[in-house]
Formats: C-alpha cells, sequence, structure tokens
C-alpha cells in the first residue's frame, strides 16, 4: 500500500477516535432521567456520572500529551483507545450508580491519553500545507459530533434496543474502538517529540486532590444538608492548590518541567482569558444538564422530542461559530466575543421568559427562538476565543498555553456540572430551571467583564501546537 494511502487511513482512525470522544461527552445528558429510573442513582450521582468524566479528562490531558511525546504517540493512543473502550463496556453494564460513576472517570483518564496524541500525530504525517485540509475536517467532524451525539443518545435511550435502555450508548463505543485499535496498529507510524518535557506526577496529584476537595462538597452537599464539613473540604481544597501553585513555581525552577507554565499567566490577556474559559465552561457545563432535566422531567418529553428540541441550538452555534471566524473577528476583534456572551445571556433570559409564560405547556417551537439566540452567542464566542487567549503568547510557549486553555475548559464544564445542585432549587423543576438559568447569565456577565482584559485584535492566529492542543469544542459537547 502506498504512503500516501496509509496516511490517510491513519487520519481517519484518529479523527474516529476524537469523534468517538466528542460524541460520547455529550450522549450522557440526555440519558441521564432513563439513568435514573433504571439505577435509583441520586441527584449527586447524576452530577458525578457527567462531571467526573470532565475532571478526569481535565486533569490528564496535558500528562497525557507528554506520555505520547516520551514514550510514542501511536504507542499512548492505542493504549488510550483501549482504554476508552474497555471503560466504555464497564460502562454498559454497570449494576449500580456508584459503578457507573467510576467507570466514567476511568473513561475519561482514558480519553486524557487518546484525544492529546491526535494533533500530534496529525503534525508528525502531514506536512505545513497539507495541515490546513486536515484541520477544516477536523472542525467538520467536531460539527458533526455535535449533532449526532445528543441525537444518537436520544434515539440508543428511546428505542431501548434488547430492552438495555440507556446501556447502548455506551456500549456503542465497543465496535468503534475495536476498529481503531486494529486499524492504528497498523497505519499509524511511531512518533516521539525530540525533546519532550519531564512528567509532572505529583503536580498532578496535588491538582486532583485540590480539585476534588473543592468539587466534592458541591456535588454531595445538596443530599446532606449543606454539613460543616463540606466548607471545610472546600477551605483545605483552597489551601492545597495554594501549595500547588507554589509546588509549581519549585519544579520550574528546578527542571523547566512543570505541569502548568506559571510564566503565562504574566500576560494580563493570557490569566484574563483562562478566566473566560474556566467561566465559559461553567455557563455551558450548567446549562446542559439543567436544560435536559428541565426538558425530561419538568416537562415528561421523550429522549428523542428533548433531542429535536435541541437542534436549532446546534446550527446556529455552527453558523455563527464559522462566521465569526471568517468576517467578524478580523474586523471587530473582541467585540465579537463580548456580543456574543451578552447575546448567549439575552437567550438565556429569553428562554426564562418562555418557560415562565407557558410553564408545562411549552412546546418544542416555542423553544426555537431563544435556543437560536444562545447558539449564535456561544457560536460567536467558542471558536474565536482560544486565538484571542493566545495572542499574546509568545510563540515557543504556545503548545503549553494550548494545552492549559482545553484544560481549563474541560475544568469550568465540571464545576459547572458540580454546581448545578446549588444552582438547579426551586419549589418546582420549572422555577428550578428557571433558578439555574440566573446562574447561567451570572457568569456570563463576569465572562464580558473579563473580556475587556483580551487584545482588541489577535496579533496572530496560533495552530494548534503542542501535546494537548486540539481545535476549539463547541459548547453543545459539554457534559
Amino acid at each position: 500500500m502506498s504512503n500516501e494511502r496509509r496516511r490517510w487511513i491513519a487520519l481517519a482512525v484518529v479523527m474516529t477516535a476524537s469523534f468517538m470522544d466528542l460524541v460520547d461527552a455529550t450522549i450522557v445528558n440526555v440519558a441521564v432521567p432513563s439513568i435514573q429510573r433504571d439505577t435509583g442513582a441520586g441527584f449527586s450521582a447524576v452530577q458525578w456520572i457527567t462531571a467526573g468524566y470532565a475532571l478526569a479528562f481535565a486533569v490528564g490531558l496535558i500528562t497525557g500529551g507528554r506520555l505520547g511525546d516520551i514514550y510514542g504517540r501511536k504507542r499512548v493512543f492505542l493504549l488510550g483507545t483501549a482504554g476508552f473502550t474497555v471503560a466504555s463496556l464497564l460502562c454498559g453494564v454497570a449494576a449500580d450508580p456508584q459503578m457507573l460513576v467510576a467507570t466514567r472517570m476511568l473513561q475519561g483518564a482514558a480519553a486524557a491519553l487518546m484525544v492529546p496524541q491526535v494533533l500530534s500525530i496529525i503534525h508528525a504525517t502531514f506536512s505545513g500545507e497539507e495541515r490546513g485540509k486536515v484541520f477544516g475536517l477536523f472542525g467538520a467532524v467536531i460539527g458533526l459530533a455535535a449533532v449526532t451525539g445528543p441525537l444518537l443518545g436520544a434515539l440508543l435511550t428511546q428505542w431501548d434496543v434488547l430492552g438495555l435502555q440507556w446501556r447502548p450508548i455506551f456500549l456503542i463505543n465497543l465496535p468503534v474502538g475495536i476498529a481503531g485499535l486494529l486499524l492504528g496498529r497498523r497505519f499509524i507510524d511511531e512518533s516521539k517529540a525530540p525533546q519532550a518535557l519531564r512528567l509532572d506526577l505529583a503536580g498532578v496529584a496535588l491538582a486532583t486532590a485540590g480539585l476534588l476537595m473543592l468539587m466534592y462538597p458541591l456535588v454531595q452537599g445538596r443530599e446532606n444538608g449543606w454539613p460543616l464539613w463540606g466548607y471545610a473540604m472546600m477551605a483545605g481544597g483552597l489551601a492545597v492548590l495554594a501549595g500547588f501553585v507554589r509546588y509549581e513555581r519549585a519544579k520550574a525552577a528546578r527542571d523547566g518541567s512543570p505541569l502548568v507554565e506559571l510564566v503565562l499567566f504574566r500576560a494580563r490577556s493570557f490569566a484574563a482569558g483562562i478566566g473566560v474559559q474556566l467561566l465559559f465552561g461553567v455557563a455551558c457545563g450548567i446549562f446542559f444538564l439543567v436544560w435536559t432535566l428541565y426538558m425530561q422531567i419538568a416537562l415528561g418529553w421523550s429522549p428523542l422530542h428533548a433531542g429535536l428540541t435541541g437542534l436549532p441550538f446546534t446550527v446556529a452555534c455552527s453558523a455563527s461559530a464559522g462566521m465569526s471566524v471568517q468576517l467578524l473577528v478580523p474586523r471587530f476583534g473582541r467585540l465579537v466575543l463580548q456580543a456574543g456572551a451578552l447575546t448567549t445571556a439575552a437567550g438565556a433570559l429569553l428562554y426564562v421568559a418562555e418557560a415562565e409564560r407557558y410553564g408545562h405547556a411549552v412546546h418544542s417551537w416555542q423553544m426555537a427562538l431563544p435556543l437560536l439566540v444562545m447558539g449564535a452567542g456561544m457560536g460567536m464566542v467558542f471558536s474565536p476565543l482560544t486565538d484571542a487567549v493566545l495572542s499574546d503568547v509568545p510563540q515557543e510557549h504556545a503548545g503549553s498555553a494550548s494545552g492549559l486553555i482545553n484544560t481549563t475548559n474541560q475544568l469550568g464544564n465540571a464545576f459547572g456540572l458540580a454546581l448545578v445542585s446549588v444552582a438547579f432549587t426551586g419549589p418546582t423543576p420549572v422555577r428550578a430551571f428557571e433558578h439555574a438559568m440566573f446562574w447561567m447569565v451570572g457568569a456570563l456577565a463576569v465572562v464580558v467583564t473579563l473580556m475587556a482584559a483580551l487584545p482588541r485584535r489577535a496579533s496572530r492566529t496560533a495552530e494548534p501546537a503542542g501535546p494537548a492542543a486540539e481545535p476549539a469544542k463547541a459548547p453543545a459537547l459539554a457534559g
């Protein structure tokens, strides 16, 4: 077989793996009510099923990329794919909520090994001139996954294949993962970084401990009556994260291979941009879970009905994302991002007004306008945001910065999902949805303020680089 054909088959393999990860991030939300009915999962377990994946994925992204640079991207990609496939099987046969939470976190950790290798393999396989076409294809895959995930999850859940209810949303990964392993082993060429950074496993342990200490009380507090130990644990989490920062500074001085390059935060625009990524992820994490709970629990809609209702959002998000990057941002700069955040907030408020007016009698077509407005606003933010944040970052740090941006986005999503127990409260599920939407609007208000620190114009367009870099994921992929 010619080398040319081998390269494109290898590209298809890694893109399929990315598609599998992106779909899996969205496919769960629409099946949450079915999971609750079948397993008896409580509200906190539902949050862990969604947030656990995002947290494990986030804390492992940078380390996963470095493992590929050190030990070989093909080897680590296949290891991650195998782990993701096995974890999907375990999710599909989970006997109780606790097992499902554990296997979802395992699935997220495996994705953190698999996903960072994708762009590294592309960089090693294709030349600079070809990468533009490849990244265009990658963007199309992301858009397709944004549409496919919720609809596939809705169909598989509603069809109740072989009486398995929600389980096929995970089991469908098995043939895809096995095919990826067989084809990847044959067609992907091995590559390593000539000068890879060292691992920072102590940094990963500190960051993971601190984040879990913050998230655990948020998720469990509601069911336990917000006990004193929860507040103490969150205070301890902040102390551990402060220790993490001190350790990272010492490690940077010692061997130059910290998990997080703290020197990046000297750039005002980057520090503010990381805040934007975090809070935008929080807003998305809150919205997509409470949206599912609203449609399927408060309104009693079927999974397919709920999945189809979201199509206006997805279409508007994809269309505005392309328009903002190609037409609006080059002309108006950061004003586009601020307008996008304000538009998203306006759509959320419009949604609250619709829920208040129609109550349980609301129809899908009456949700179309707020969903179109929210989708258009989010598309204006997520696609050009990475370039704006990277604008003042030196080129030699672009890879580390890109990895940190992606990690922060996933962490924001995880914390948004954790905050649902605080935001989704009220005398009725409809009132709880309205309350949660106001939380989302509050997060977006802070996002608009922080965006003022971003450069008026991006000084350059940073090509995705580094082990953990990847094109921005659509907000519809949260969860």
